[in-house]
């Protein structure tokens, strides 16, 4: 009689990631929660991306590391990224099976991480790629082209891309840029950021809808996520200026919050609020109050190379239409579904002030193709079986 297969288990380093109950980047919980035959400890950062406060909070899977604080693009940042990696390092060498390491940027210090615990304990090593580090930091101005770290990094990139047993990229475009680098497409797999519209139906008595929280006045427009240089909120509040007879509601954090408060105080924009981040569960019950979701990019070269972002995907399964500037992959579904306004990266003021002029039974027609198209093609449980098959081909089972 064969014995059973023994449960194998992953290790994810992804110094930003956040269990349900928290605001932030769930990818993670989300996709390795679905797998089959996997257990998994995901290690992440013990103080927020955003606020920069000590979480104490813990999770059945998650580990908690200690990482130091920082404020801004400088030095104290990069030390953050470095306590952070000891700290992921220290638990993978404590007692227990590992099977694969799994490691995810933005900053490409945890995969570096990743690689040498996968060393050390003789584990396979996946790579997941959620940001074109460094070309990313170059487009949005934090990196001189050509600088002795900008060659550095572009050497250190290669040399995981050739060492990691598995890629997952998070944008499907990002096949011709590994490519171009000389990475076979055979070892590159894509697992697209998603969400589950189930998750996204109201919930008005667990939570206040978004329409509970806000004067509201016209269409209510939302936009949730980070406030940072890549996200060109400067545009949605030139929107907002131009359209004073409806609501725009910006639900996150970053950097750019708050000259992003100041500006709009300055300018007398009453119709824009901004709101603290909201753990995901209370998000996904609120969001769906809206009447459309707006995703916005800086005009940025990185992001024509393509881009998987989770607020769009949250939009189209809370049945939310949608207005994106951004290129590519969240233009094509945009555009091909009918679930909204797909424009140029300088056209989302246009975009806007158009769907203004829809009546609600075109905007609820929007949302249904949306919601179903993410239903179908983008639902964390679609790709959480594409994740499955990433780890059983690295690691057959054991009988």
């Amino acid at each position: 009689m064969a014995a059973t297969a023994r449960t194998r288990r992953v290790l994810v380093f992804n110094q930003y990631a956040k269990p349900l109950s928290e605001p932030g980047g769930t990818r993670h919980i989300e996709l390795f929660g679905r797998l089959d035959g996997w257990d998994y400890l995901i290690v992440t950062g013990d103080r927020d991306y955003y606020s920069r406060q000590r979480v104490e909070a813990d999770q059945k899977h998650f580990k908690r590391v200690r990482v130091s604080d920082y404020e801004g693009n400088n030095h104290r940042r990069v030390l953050n990224w470095l306590t952070y990696c000891l700290g992921a390092l220290a638990t993978a060498f404590r007692p227990g099976q590992v099977d694969v390491v799994y490691a995810s940027s933005p900053h490409i210090l945890t995969p570096v991480a990743g690689w040498l615990a996968a060393r050390m304990r003789r584990a396979r090593f996946v790579l997941e790629i959620r940001d074109l580090w460094p070309d990313s930091m170059v487009d949005l101005g934090h990196l001189r082209p050509g600088s002795l770290t900008h060659r550095a990094l572009k050497a250190l990139e290669v040399w995981l891309y050739r060492r990691a047993d598995r890629i997952v990229i998070v944008a499907a475009g990002w096949h011709e840029y590994l490519a171009a680098l000389g990475i076979e497409r055979a070892k590159v797999e894509w697992v697209s950021n998603g969400a589950e519209p189930a998750d996204f139906d109201l919930r008005p008595d667990d939570c206040r809808p978004l329409r509970d929280r806000l004067p509201v006045h016209g269409k209510l427009f939302v936009y949730t996520g980070a406030h940072g240089p890549a996200n060109g909120l400067d545009a949605l509040l030139d929107a907002a200026a131009e359209l004073p007879d409806h609501t725009f509601a910006l639900i996150g954090d970053g950097i750019e919050k708050p000259r992003l408060v100041e500006r709009a105080t300055g300018e007398g924009l009453t119709n824009v609020h901004f709101l603290d981040m909201i753990p995901k569960r209370e998000l996904a019950g609120i969001i769906g109050a809206a009447d459309v979701g707006i995703h916005v990019l800086a005009d940025a070269a990185v992001f024509r190379h393509g881009a998987s972002p989770n607020k769009l995907y949250d939009y189209l399964a809370a049945g939310l239409p949608v207005v994106t500037n951004c290129p590519g992959d969240p233009h094509d579904i945009v555009y091909e579904t009918g679930a909204g306004m797909a424009v140029d990266s300088s056209d989302l003021v246009a975009g806007i002030r158009k769907i203004t002029e829809l009546d609600s039974s075109s905007l609820r027609e929007m949302g249904r193709r949306g919601r179903r198209y993410i239903q179908e093609n983008r639902s964390r449980t679609v790709m959480a079986g594409r994740l499955q098959r990433v780890l059983d081909s690295v690691l057959p089972a054991r009988q």
